[in-house]
């Protein structure tokens, strides 16, 4: 089980990231624009550069959503292979089945 500050954190950045996605899009397109001025473009990345860096998401780290393991992660079951094996072996995911032999 990983630490709850670390999950928690996490969690932070999370909804940090939401709130400020359509302001970054916006001042990213801005300094994308080759029609606007130097200046103005400049301007928009000092802007940027002044946002918290939480608010980006590539500070997001994808953790395991039954134990907040950060490795090993199945992006498309957001959980671990550790925790989907346990589950797995309860039965309780569908459609899996533990193999043995």
């Amino acid at each position: 089980m990983a630490k709850t500050s670390s999950v928690e954190k996490n969690n932070r950045r999370r909804k940090l990231v939401a709130q400020n996605a359509a302001k970054r899009r916006a001042l990213k397109a801005i300094i994308m624009d080759q029609s606007k001025s130097l200046e103005e473009r400049f301007q928009a990345q000092l802007k940027l550069a002044a946002m918290p860096r939480n608010g980006s998401k590539t500070r997001i780290r994808n953790r395991c959503e039954v134990t907040g393991r950060p490795r090993a992660y199945y992006r498309k079951l957001k959980m671990s292979r550790i925790a989907l094996r346990e589950l797995g072996s309860l039965g309780m995911v569908p459609g899996l089945v533990k193999s043995s032999w």
